[in-house]
């Protein structure tokens, strides 16, 4: 069977898939997986690590209002909260 050039009902079976062309053999869920490693890999060769904290929710509202006012991070925030306290008890 043959399709004529102006059938524009008939699915092109042989052609190639509709769409932009896949430029990553990898399905995203492994380049996700990836990235993140790499993303460890640089902060760890940065000498940065990972903290996990639990905390109520209004400390966490306090916390970042208090972020927004100084224009920082959470992290640069309590690293600056960290060292002044060792300051003073350096300085004691």
């Amino acid at each position: 069977m043959a399709k004529a050039s102006s059938d524009r009902n008939t699915i092109d079976l042989f052609g190639k898939a509709p769409g932009r062309p896949r430029t990553q053999p990898l399905t995203r869920k492994d380049q996700l997986k990836i990235n993140k490693r790499a993303q460890r890999e640089k902060e760890k060769s940065q000498g940065l690590k990972r903290l996990e904290l639990l905390i109520e929710q209004d400390t966490i509202e306090k916390l970042d209002k208090l972020c927004e006012l100084n224009g920082l991070k959470r992290a640069e925030w309590l690293t600056l909260q960290i060292n002044k306290s060792v300051g003073k008890m350096k300085n004691k």
